[in-house]
């Protein structure tokens, strides 16, 4: 079991694949190249349940002050993303003041991106029943009731113990529940961010 998964730890759970015609192993060298020359990777994103502002940001924040890190975990999977991989052109923290996004990122296909660093490969098995949301509407709400659906993503804490639901107390959601993490990078200040193109 890797040492992520250890009480207390904060997560940002994520299924990745194909994206903006672009495979997997090609993502990741591309943003292991981004490291190398900036420090730094943003790994793009869409969808509403990690928004940048109002739950990466606060969530990553509590714990940079307590000088513990978030790991994104990163679920591969079969995808079927093919938008056109429009880069984008800036950046922004708080939807309002924009900055031109370094040359050697390149960040596609996304409204969002997580900013992120010590990109690696990671195999291990994440039990969702395991965590619980770390903020927002569903706060305390498992992980394994979560993640379902269309949710793809989320920001969670491990617990000390499984919490279940009673509709989650059947032998299929035990053999379902954990998830294998293929993928795994830290959130970097300032953890997630808007994106945009500009008009020309």
């Amino acid at each position: 079991m890797s040492s992520i998964v250890t009480p207390g730890t904060g997560i940002l759970y994520m299924k990745v694949g194909t994206h903006a015609r672009e495979t997997l192993d090609d993502i990741i060298k591309r943003k292991t190249r981004e490291i190398e020359k900036e420090g730094v990777a943003f790994w793009g994103y869409g969808g509403n349940t990690c928004h940048p502002q109002n739950v990466v940001q606060p969530f990553a924040k509590e714990y940079d002050e307590r000088g513990q890190r978030v790991y994104l975990c990163m679920h591969p999977m079969n995808s079927k993303h093919f938008a056109h991989p429009v880069r984008a052109d800036e950046f922004s923290i708080d939807g309002i003041k924009w900055k031109i996004i370094p040359e050697d990122i390149n960040v596609l296909g996304s409204r969002y991106a997580l900013v992120i660093k010590n990109l690696r490969k990671d195999e291990f098995d994440l039990p969702l029943s395991h965590t619980q949301v770390a903020l927002g509407n569903c706060m305390g709400s498992p992980g394994s009731s979560y993640i379902k659906g269309r949710v793809d993503k989320a920001c969670l804490q491990i617990t000390g113990d499984a919490i279940e639901t009673a509709s989650e107390r059947s032998e299929e959601s035990e053999v379902d529940e954990a998830r294998h993490i293929g993928l795994v990078a830290e959130l970097a200040d300032p953890y997630a961010v808007y994106l945009r193109n500009i008009v020309k």
